[in-house]
């Protein structure tokens, strides 16, 4: 056992050292993703087509159901979840089932009829920024509308009062600079996995690691650390320049993110790792990282939400780890996301690491024999 450990550290030191000792892997892990941090947080914007809206009618009235009718006909909204008390309601946008929720209080009709002021509350999700903004916009225009309907002969006034949830100044850069650490900390992990054991076939070393007294399970996992330790530690780096350059606030535990962060980029290790075991040269490699990434990045809820997806689509990305580790990322940041929520999306990781690790370390093993 000591043995085997000795051999494991002297690989994983080895792994360090070639890493560092080539320029372009020193590029590569700490200039492109710092730059891009700074890059993508000024110049990224997205539209949002689809909006998903829980409803609470607590007036139950012919009023109320017209102004609810004139959002469900509307093209900018899709599907409606009638919800029965706040918790309900809660849970929805917590769990980002929807956009945007709608509460209308037990007085709207009467106030409609007496011609009084009236509020009309809807609830954004400001962890989206971008879909906050517009789905409030949407809503606002909707009730607008069927205020002035009913002006010309009841003269209510119907104000649409909107509140953010998780970011109530709706700062775009809170959104995407925390999806932003995902996107990167892939990067990382795809390129240094990708590349380790495709750079030792390139360079003639695989040979050596073969007739090594090391086994195929202290290779895979000496090629397995350094890389894991490495982008642990830029994520951590890209996380403290977000949160004090940007000034992010960060609302969750650190040692859920840290176990987040781990699980997840662990996940992601075992997906580089079966490209480098396939791959007889760096530039193979690569290739299969950019043939996976482009897929993981728009099948993870970045690009448009996963529920506007074809349900086939929706089915396939329970098999992406990008997914969970953006909702992770800024669940914890934004929202502070407890242990359960956390728990929840982690077994989905847990079973994508085990999975990817396993083929991993059958393909090497496969290639060795």
């Amino acid at each position: 056992m000591i043995e085997s450990l000795r051999r494991i550290l002297a690989l994983i030191k080895k792994e360090f050292i070639t890493i560092w000792k080539d320029p372009k892997s020193r590029g590569i892990i700490i200039a492109m993703p710092l730059l891009q941090l700074f890059v993508f947080a000024n110049a990224i914007t997205m539209e949002v087509k689809n909006i998903d809206v829980a409803l609470i009618d607590r007036s139950n009235s012919v009023e109320s159901r017209e102004l609810i009718s004139s959002f469900e006909h509307s093209p900018r909204f899709r599907k409606f979840y009638y919800v029965s008390d706040e918790k309900e309601f809660k849970e929805k946008i917590d769990n980002q089932k929807v956009q945007i929720g709608i509460y209308i209080n037990n007085d709207f009709a009467s106030s409609v009829k007496s011609q009084k002021p009236v509020n009309i509350l809807i609830v954004a999700d400001g962890r989206q920024t971008n879909s906050a903004a517009i789905a409030g916009g949407y809503a606002t225009q909707i009730i607008n509308s069927y205020n002035s309907e009913i002006t010309g002969v009841q003269g209510a006034t119907i104000n649409p009062v909107i509140r953010n949830w998780f970011n109530p100044n709706l700062e775009y850069r809170w959104y995407i600079l925390t999806v932003i650490i995902a996107m990167l900390a892939l990067v990382i992990t795809l390129l240094l996995t990708a590349l380790s054991i495709a750079r030792e076939r390139e360079m003639g070393t695989f040979d050596q690691l073969i007739v090594s007294p090391l086994s195929s399970f202290e290779i895979l996992l000496g090629k397995t650390i350094p890389p894991l330790i490495i982008a642990l530690i830029l994520t951590l780096i890209m996380t403290l320049i977000v949160i004090t350059c940007f000034k992010v606030p960060f609302a969750g535990s650190i040692w859920l993110f840290l176990l987040a962060v781990f699980i997840s980029l662990l996940s992601i290790v075992g997906v580089g790792l079966f490209i480098s075991s396939i791959s007889k040269t760096q530039q193979q490699a690569i290739l299969g990282v950019i043939t996976f990434q482009m897929p993981a990045v728009l099948l993870s809820g970045f690009i448009s939400p996963i529920e506007d997806m074809p349900l086939f689509w929706q089915y396939l990305t329970w098999l992406n780890p990008v997914r969970f580790f953006m909702v992770l990322t800024r669940g914890i940041f934004l929202k502070g996301m407890g242990f359960q929520d956390v728990f929840v999306n982690l077994i989905p990781l847990i079973i994508i690491a085990i999975i990817t690790l396993s083929l991993a370390g059958w393909t090497f093993k496969r290639k060795l024999d």
